[in-house]
């Protein structure tokens, strides 16, 4: 079967489910054909979904904390035979707890994969939309970047790093044809609680969580419009969002810290 090539490419990392499977149903609903990576097996479903859009999709299933993973991904864009039009780096996980008794290895990973694999995929993306002087970049920071956040230290860490690398290089990038977008979600209803073992936080058992596809909306047109930070969700999280960035850290982390305390839903 002859792929059409008139459509534009699209690469969506973390796309099995969440925002990055709604950042990937987005994509498709407004013409885009993609690329959508994960490690799980609901990539083939998500696959299937996006598929049934009218979206040409090739999954790419892998552990984007390995480099050799990162390349393979790598590979299958520019394997495509076509110029990459816009990349969503959205895989990143969480870990929760407090920092002297969390998995070293877990957040070791966690590094890996929510620094260390958006640093090594922003290269490669930024190379060939460099090159072509033209493309879109939308990096899944979080609220988190905004505050320290007690009980998920290293996560939060993780997320500002994030944050920083996306407005740097919007910086660097500015007066070229690629523009680059900082997505900031505040709790949103994904796996994310399950998987980081917060489900016991209030954050975690909050019924007011946001709805996913509404995030990948905003991020979607944020990313469109050339935004630099879009915040997503309900107006209260907005709200929040931008409150959090202006209020001094040490009254910030001290306002965090009862919200995701372990066992702090029972309170």
């Amino acid at each position: 079967m002859t792929v059409p090539t008139d459509r534009p490419l699209a690469l969506v990392t973390g796309a099995s489910s969440g925002i990055g499977l709604e950042l990937a149903k987005q994509f498709a609903e407004h013409g885009f054909d993609l690329v959508v990576a994960a490690e799980d097996d609901e990539l083939d479903a998500a696959a299937e979904t996006l598929r049934g859009m009218g979206a040409h999709v090739s999954p790419v299933r892998g552990d984007l904390t390995s480099y050799d993973d990162r390349e393979l991904l790598v590979a299958a864009v520019r394997g495509s035979g076509r110029p990459l039009a816009a990349a969503a780096l959205n895989a990143g996980v969480g870990v929760g707890g407090a920092f002297a008794e969390t998995d070293l290895d877990a957040e070791l990973g966690m590094v890996a994969l929510n620094c260390g694999s958006t640093v090594h995929l922003a290269k490669r993306v930024v190379e060939d939309m460099r090159a072509r002087d033209e493309g879109r970049i939308l990096f899944t920071s979080s609220v988190a970047s905004q505050a320290p956040q007690p009980f998920q230290a290293v996560y939060g860490a993780t997320k500002a790093f994030v944050q920083s690398l996306a407005l740097a290089l919007r910086e660097e990038l500015s007066g070229t044809g690629v523009s680059v977008t900082a997505l900031l979600p505040g709790p949103t209803d994904t796996e994310f609680f399950d998987r980081g073992d917060l489900t016991d936080t209030k954050l975690g058992a909050s019924d007011a969580k946001d709805d996913p596809a509404l995030v990948a909306r905003q991020g979607y047109e944020g990313l469109m419009e050339g935004e630099a930070s879009v915040f997503a969700g309900s107006l209260t999280s907005k709200a929040m969002g931008r409150v959090s960035a202006m209020t001094p850290d040490t009254v910030a982390a001290k306002t965090m810290k009862p919200m995701s305390a372990p066992g702090s839903a029972e309170s």
